[in-house]
């Protein structure tokens, strides 16, 4: 335990995880491991796979769906916390406003009215961590390339601004096109070196 006091590990390899990454956290006296098993052994289950991104039905009658059940898990980040308190605060708004305060009962218009705010504030966030994701997540090369792209300053002052705030925030529209040059030359670069260590391996 002493070699993750202060340390949280992120492993993004297909060897793991074929499609995102592994992690490792501290937790009192043992650590958490979250990877993909490969054939391994199960020795216990303590969750489920979470959906990722909203789900198409969210609301039906008076019942309204909220956090993970929802599926307001991000992807690309895997962020769901803030999402899940956020999302229960902006129903529990539209409940008390379409009641009038519990005076009558809320019916599914009243509901409406949440989902209608958290895709007009959100639905921005998800679509560009969903597009990251695609970009980013496909491959080992792909993934070297991202982790290229995020020494660049802009890159973290913009995943810093967006994380702080939940929101895609908006960028100087030059820095933007140096960095979409400068994505396509890390993809470039990555598919490159993916070619010469399969070359290798053969």
């Amino acid at each position: 335990m002493a070699y993750y006091e202060d340390l949280a590990e992120v492993y993004m390899g297909d060897d793991v995880s074929p499609d995102f990454y592994a992690w490792v956290f501290p937790k009192c006296d043992h650590v958490a491991v979250g990877t993909d098993l490969g054939g391994g052994e199960i020795i216990r289950v303590e969750a489920h796979p979470i959906p990722e991104h909203p789900r198409p039905r969210r609301l039906s009658g008076r019942v309204a769906l909220v956090g993970d059940a929802a599926g307001y898990v991000t992807k690309c980040s895997g962020e769901g916390i803030y999402f899940a308190a956020k999302s229960g605060r902006m129903c529990a708004e539209a409940i008390v406003e379409g009641s009038e305060n519990g005076k009558r009962m809320v019916e599914e218009r009243d509901l409406r009215k949440y989902l209608e705010k958290w895709d007009k504030t959100y639905w921005p966030t998800y679509k560009v961590l969903d597009i990251l994701q695609k970009v980013f997540y496909r491959s080992n090369p792909a993934k070297e390339a991202f982790v290229e792209m995020c020494a660049d300053d802009y890159v973290q002052k913009m995943t810093f601004d967006s994380y702080l705030y939940k929101r895609v925030v908006p960028g100087s529209p030059l820095e933007d096109l140096k960095l979409a040059v400068n994505t396509i030359g890390s993809l470039v670069r990555a598919n490159a070196l993916r070619r010469e260590m399969d070359k290798i391996n053969v």
